[in-house]
């Protein structure tokens, strides 16, 4: 009979093989050609604090801010963000990254530059992020590469220029965020026609750009539109309707004018309205009180007349 020592060692060495043979090898299979773009990347910012993990010995699928397919080892997703010492541009290095879906570049202020072509040749790249960071000059037009591209967000960056018309030749995107930034012109008609059939996200506030809603905005499932401190003008009135899926609205501080006395606001969906800080006139409509989970109304500093519904939700 085998003594308890020589069972104690036999039970380690088996433990110790399925281990081997059962954990998974993800950190193995770190691809070597995104290993060095990793590395060069680092590199390139200077090789922060922030990416202290990134180092030669270890495998870049256990880094910081990254994950790879468990069967390919190709990296899909690279996070760097929070981190206020971190400087330099983004590297072209990017490009050497082909499987990536996730991109994010965030809450980096000490990032500058414009937005580098090299992010154009990502074909599978599904979201890009690139927000509270200083970068500036314009939302590029190569972005329309970027053709599996769902949600787009450059928030809070010093961006100039005008929304390019060519984002409406990405057929499934259906999310954009470049509001806190320097934008000028007008809003592309075309913007999300291709996608009309889906849910669909825009936040633009806190811009320079002007003109009306083009009318081809009447189509689409808009979710939620904060088109907030522009200088846009005309009527808004296409946004609104019963059956619209519309959860959020603030058009406040522009120069919208239009009748608000024969809006029909979403009765199931719809929990704020900020229209504040416009011309609109006319009266507020009794239908107002059917919108079950409104939570915010505000229409103050508007040319409005008449008696106000009874509600405790209107801010008048």
């Amino acid at each position: 009979m085998a003594s308890t020592p020589t069972l104690f060692l036999s039970f380690l060495l088996f433990t110790t093989c399925f281990t081997l043979l059962f954990s998974p090898a993800t950190a193995a299979l770190c691809n070597s050609d995104d290993k060095r773009a990793l590395l060069a990347i680092k590199k390139a910012f200077n090789n922060p604090y922030l990416l202290a993990s990134w180092v030669p010995s270890s495998g870049c699928c256990d880094w910081a801010g990254v994950r790879c397919y468990e069967s390919t080892g190709r990296v899909y997703e690279l996070y760097i963000s929070q981190d206020n010492n971190l400087t330099g541009t983004i590297p072209s290095a990017i490009a050497s990254l082909p499987y990536l879906r996730y991109l994010m570049f965030h809450h980096l202020p000490g990032i500058t530059g414009p937005i580098p072509s090299a992010i154009g040749k990502l074909p599978q790249l599904d979201q890009l992020t690139i927000s509270f960071t200083s970068i500036s000059g314009p939302v590029p037009s190569f972005l329309a590469s970027l053709q599996s591209l769902t949600q787009l967000d450059l928030s809070f960056n010093s961006l100039s220029g005008s929304i390019p018309a060519s984002l409406s030749l990405i057929p499934n995107l259906t999310f954009i965020d470049i509001s806190r930034n320097h934008l000028t012109g007008q809003l592309p008609p075309a913007l999300f026609q291709k996608a009309s059939q889906q849910p669909a996200y825009l936040r633009l506030s806190h811009n320079n750009l002007s003109g009306e809603i083009p009318t081809s905005y009447s189509h689409i499932d808009f979710v939620q539109v904060d088109l907030a401190r522009n200088k846009f003008t005309g009527d808004a009135t296409l946004l609104f309707g019963r059956e619209k899926p519309l959860q959020k609205l603030d058009l406040s501080r522009n120069m919208f004018q239009f009748d608000l006395s024969n809006v029909v606001f979403p009765e199931s969906a719809l929990y704020v309205v900020d229209l504040n800080h416009n011309m609109i006139f006319g009266s507020i409509p009794q239908q107002i009180k059917k919108v079950d989970n409104l939570q915010f109304f505000n229409v103050s500093y508007n040319r409005l007349c008449g008696p106000i519904p009874t509600s405790d939700r209107l801010l008048a």
